[in-house]
């Protein structure tokens, strides 16, 4: 039986964010509050702010516009598809973005596996680390996002993404 994870929280711009590690330390998961999918404090979850320091001061250079690549052992788990789309997000860099048809093109799956590279990215369980924020629309435009389209916009405009 896997033992329940450790967690803390966090205070940031997008607001308290919950984040996850397993015995080793590699983070699991980052939720913001209303997130769809996202995860919530368990009875039995351990609360091991000592194992997330790197991932704090990361995340806090992060957001002072001083870090622009994370530098964090991560440990997700979801299907083989999944996985190569949360590679593809890995590989978007800093300030730029992509659309999901790009992603497609990445991992080598057809134009029409678009819905389903938006439902991988959807289930993302990193947020903010993993930049899932920046894949758009072909058009440019913000599309959904688990963490509200307000937060991608703010993580965008950090990044120096202009709007329009």
């Amino acid at each position: 039986m896997t033992p329940p994870p450790h967690y803390t929280t966090l205070d940031s711009p997008v607001g308290r964010l919950l984040l996850t590690a397993d015995e080793s330390g590699a983070l699991t998961s980052l939720s913001v509050p209303g997130q769809k999918g996202g995860r919530t404090v368990q009875p039995g979850w351990r609360h091991s702010p000592e194992l997330f320091r790197a991932a704090e001061e990361q995340l806090a250079a992060y957001f002072g516009g001083e870090l622009k690549e994370f530098q964090l052992e991560l440990r997700t788990e979801g299907t083989e598809f999944r996985e190569k789309v949360w590679a593809a997000l890995d590989s978007v860099p800093y300030g730029a973005t992509t659309t999901y048809g790009a992603i497609a093109a990445w991992i080598g799956a057809p134009r029409v596996a678009v819905r389903a590279i938006g439902g991988a990215i959807g289930a993302n369980p990193l947020l903010i680390v993993r930049p899932c924020h920046r894949v758009i629309g072909a058009d440019g435009s913000l599309t959904g996002y688990a963490g509200g389209l307000d937060r991608k916009l703010s993580l965008l405009t950090l990044e120096g993404r202009k709007e329009g």
